[in-house]
C-alpha cells in the first residue's frame, strides 16, 4: 500500500482533477479532490507530500491523492458505503470538506450530500444511514451551543451554480491566473454552461 508520496509537483490538470508528483524520477498520476487541487496549485514545481489510496479493480489501478489525512480518512469511510465507489467519494469530497460532510451526516441532511455531482438522493440517504456513527466519531461536530472552528465550514446555502463557479475559479488559478482575474472573467461567462465550457470561455477572455 502506498500511504503517501513526497516529491515535486510537476503537472496539474484542473479540468480532470489530476496531479502528477515526481518521486525519484517516477511520475505518479493522482486523481485529487478540488480542495487538494487548490492546495497544490501554489506548489507546482515544488516538493509536496500527498497522502494516497490505491484502488485496484479488474480493469484499472488508480491512485487517489489527498492534501491531508482528514480527506484520506473521509474517503476511506465513504467507499465502505454500498454503491459508493472511489469516483463517487471524490465527487463528495470535492463538494464539501470532511467536517462539512460530518455536519450534514450528523444532522441527517441527505439533500446537501445529494448535491455532489453524480450522487442521488437514495445514495445520500444511504451515506447518512451507514456512516452516522462512524463519521461523526472520526470527525466530531460541536454540540449545540458550541461554535465551529473558524474556516471549518464554507458551504454556501445553495451549491448548484456556486459550486461550479468555485471549481472554475480554482481551475483558472491552477493555470496561473489570480483569483481576482478568474472571478472577473467568470462574471462574463454563461453560468448555466458545463464546467469545462465555462473554463474555456473564461480562458478565451483572459487571453485577449
Amino acid at each position: 500500500m502506498i500511504y503517501c508520496l513526497t516529491g515535486e509537483v510537476i503537472y496539474l490538470d484542473a479540468l480532470n482533477y489530476t496531479a502528477v508528483v515526481d518521486c525519484a524520477g517516477v511520475g505518479y498520476k493522482l486523481t485529487v479532490t478540488s480542495n487538494t487541487l487548490s492546495k497544490l496549485s501554489s506548489m507546482e514545481g515544488k516538493v509536496a507530500r500527498v497522502f494516497t489510496h490505491l484502488a485496484v479493480s479488474e480493469n484499472a489501478v488508480d491512485l487517489y491523492g489527498f492534501y491531508d489525512t482528514d480527506e484520506l480518512e473521509a474517503f476511506k469511510l465513504l467507499i465502505t458505503v454500498s454503491g459508493i465507489g472511489p469516483k463517487g467519494a471524490m465527487a463528495i469530497l470535492s463538494a464539501m470538506k470532511p467536517l462539512e460532510l460530518s455536519l450534514a451526516i450528523a444532522s441527517e441532511d441527505s439533500k446537501t450530500i445529494a448535491r455532489a455531482q453524480g450522487v442521488g438522493a437514495k445514495t445520500a440517504a444511504r451515506i447518512v444511514l451507514e456512516l452516522k456513527d462512524k463519521f461523526t466519531k472520526a470527525f466530531p461536530v460541536p454540540a449545540s451551543g458550541e461554535t465551529l472552528p473558524r474556516g471549518a465550514v464554507s458551504m454556501p446555502a445553495s451549491r448548484g451554480s456556486s459550486t461550479k463557479l468555485s471549481d472554475a475559479r480554482d481551475a483558472l488559478t491552477v493555470l496561473g491566473f489570480s483569483r481576482t482575474e478568474a472571478t472577473d472573467a467568470l462574471k462574463r461567462v454563461n453560468a448555466d454552461a458545463p464546467l469545462e465550457d465555462m473554463i474555456k470561455e473564461a480562458l478565451a477572455l483572459l487571453m485577449k
